[in-house]
């Protein structure tokens, strides 16, 4: 009854091409971003600093990766490196005395720069080669950082990022770092919302459905495969960026490892490869879900006295998890995003019969 279109007219491009065309998608939005502001207020600042913040930046960094894996098709193996890059990129220009609205810039310029070198191999190969390459970059970087002491101080040192100032004025609550968070979040989606509708977006699809016969329509697939990696990049690093700023407050080698770059990709394919709202749904699933399954597991060995070793709870909880993660893939392989998208196809012509399979 929310989805109805009845009544829902168009009478230029411009309306039929809006990002809401439903009004209830609208005020939904609406009322999920008051939500999201009025969020320190509501939760307790534990819950913000655990949950809603790392949530907020991990989407915006999974975002960037669907603009590269969902809309482009191109496999990436080493974003957590791109991260790692703007990262670094940001601590050192912010110890330089740069402000850190540059620094943030500069970050996503250089994640850029870097990533665009590496994806210049996509002109050639594709799939798992690709995949490879993208693999190649994160050892590359990863070596670079810890055995280049200009860069990390050495393999085991940590450099420490120093306090974040955006406007003069500094930063310093677990509420301020949470609204910088969440205004780099919203800027991403709404990027990636106008993305859907822009000739851009349409030559990525067209490329990732078909490279060759897109080159034949006119679209140049090695130029939007290079603009979509240059731009997944510069996400990226700000990004990064934004994970050391607003959240570590110091940067390690470990940070932006291998199993980083798996974690990313494994919340983008979980969420659904091209969805905006799947992105939200994977990042929570699998960001928030391990420390919640552990929590149900020992709340429910203390409520029926069970001794349970810590150890075997860690493994419980995490054999839990993957099983959980392996049924939303069984049940909708194109992620959760299609299993909203899904419902939400059925309510805009519910109650009608036809619909049903």
């Amino acid at each position: 009854m929310f989805y109805k279109l009845a009544g829902v007219r168009h009478f230029d491009y411009a309306s039929d091409q809006s990002i809401f065309r439903i009004p209830f998608e609208r005020n939904a939005a609406l009322v999920l971003l008051a939500a999201a502001v009025l969020a320190p207020w509501l939760l307790t600042e534990l819950s913000v600093s655990s949950y809603l913040l790392p949530w907020l930046i991990w989407t915006a960094a999974a975002l960037g990766l669907n603009l590269v894996v969902g809309w482009a098709g191109q496999m990436h193996l080493g974003y957590a490196a791109i991260m790692g890059v703007g990262a670094y990129t940001a601590v050192h220009a912010a110890r330089a005395g740069i402000p850190w609205e540059i620094s943030f810039v500069l970050a996503g310029i250089v994640a850029a720069i870097v990533g665009s070198i590496f994806s210049v191999s996509a002109l050639r190969v594709k799939g798992l080669y690709l995949a490879l390459t993208t693999l190649a970059m994160q050892f590359v970087v990863d070596w670079s950082v810890t055995h280049i002491s200009a860069i990390s101080g050495g393999s085991q040192a940590s450099l420490r990022a120093p306090d974040l100032a955006l406007g003069g004025f500094a930063i310093t609550s677990v509420a301020g770092y949470y609204y910088v968070a969440l205004v780099w979040c919203v800027l991403v989606t709404l990027f990636m919302l106008n993305l859907k509708r822009s000739a851009l977006g349409r030559a990525l699809v067209a490329v990732r459905e078909k490279d060759f016969a897109a080159e034949i329509l006119g679209v140049r697939a090695f130029k939007f495969k290079l603009t979509a990696f240059a731009v997944s990049s510069f996400i990226g690093g700000v990004s990064g960026a934004m994970l050391i700023a607003a959240f570590y407050h110091s940067v390690t080698a470990e940070q932006f490892s291998i199993h980083v770059s798996i974690q990313v990709l494994a919340m983008v394919i979980v969420g659904g490869l091209g969805s905006i709202i799947g992105s939200y749904f994977g990042v929570a699933l699998i960001l928030i879900m391990p420390g919640t399954v552990a929590a149900l597991f020992r709340s429910g060995a203390d409520m029926f006295g069970l001794s349970i070793g810590i150890e075997t709870l860690s493994h419980l909880a995490n054999a839990v998890y993957g099983a959980l993660i392996i049924a939303c893939l069984l049940y909708e392989p194109l992620g959760l995003g299609r299993i909203y998208a899904n419902l939400r196809n059925y309510l805009l012509v519910w109650p009608f019969g036809y619909v049903k399979k």
